[in-house]
């Protein structure tokens, strides 16, 4: 529904605040601005009400007065319906993340969707996505890409969808971008680098913001000759560019005429 057709709950709006990628830097990017935005808020929507009382408490907020509500991956249509019924009854609210942007890889979404359907402002604050900064850092192709989440857990599945993400970045010339659990890092590893062709570049970004924070791009077959990375129970960002030769002139073009 336009939000034309809802005046009276443009007052409410519904604040995107982004928390730190790492535990050390938490809450380090926030500026003048978003404090002083967060600091009036009373109302939370979060994932994990435990570790954003740790975070708003870095912040210096009255804890006490503070009310919380849970929007994580357990969710259903229900939960999102009564949310939607507490965001409507008065009061600006914040959004947090477990880590990094709101709303992006996140549940979240759904919310600010539905806010959206109901006429209430939605206001993302500045903050760390590590999606953009991997893409930032890999030198890969920063005007054409997509993000496509996790990856099949399947090992067929998931070395199909490695064949097809390939696929569809050399016709497109397009970076593909995607996640996995910490935890299974290394397999995402070995599989894309058995399953895509020698020239395909290959970026990891690892531990972002930390100070174990590592970003390299080579080709498949460089990773290949080189031992593997240590990405077990690392957060890390996938990017695949199955780069043509004269995809990549047409970009050294467009920037060298900025």
């Amino acid at each position: 529904m336009p939000i034309m057709d809802h005046p009276d709950k443009l007052q409410t709006k519904l604040y995107l605040i982004p928390v730190g990628l790492t535990a050390e830097n938490g809450c380090d990017w926030i500026g003048a601005h978003g404090r002083a935005t967060i600091s009036v808020l009373r109302r939370f929507v979060v994932e994990n009400p435990k570790s954003a009382r740790q975070f708003l408490k870095t912040l210096g907020m009255p804890l006490q007065e503070l009310e919380f509500e849970v929007l994580d991956e357990h969710s259903k249509p229900q939960d999102l319906d009564r949310l939607a019924g507490w965001l409507e009854s008065g009061g600006d609210v914040g959004l947090l993340s477990e880590a990094g942007c709101p709303a992006i890889a996140d549940p979240g979404a759904l919310l600010a969707r539905r806010a959206h359907r109901l006429g209430i402002q939605v206001i993302p604050l500045i903050g760390p996505c590590s999606i953009v900064l991997a893409l930032m850092a890999s030198g890969l192709n920063g005007q054409q890409f997509a993000f496509n989440g996790y990856l099949p857990q399947s090992s067929a599945q998931r070395v199909a969808s490695i064949r097809d993400l390939e696929e569809r970045s050399r016709k497109l010339d397009q970076t593909q971008i995607f996640i996995e659990a910490p935890y299974r890092n290394d397999a995402l590893f070995s599989a894309i680098t058995t399953a895509c062709k020698p020239e395909t570049s290959l970026s990891l970004a690892t531990d972002l913001t930390s100070p174990m924070e590592e970003i390299r791009t080579k080709s498949i077959h460089q990773w290949r000759q080189d031992p593997p990375p240590q990405l077990h129970k690392r957060p890390t960002v996938f990017l695949l560019l199955a780069d043509r030769p004269q995809s990549a002139n047409r970009r050294s073009r467009a920037a060298n005429a900025q």
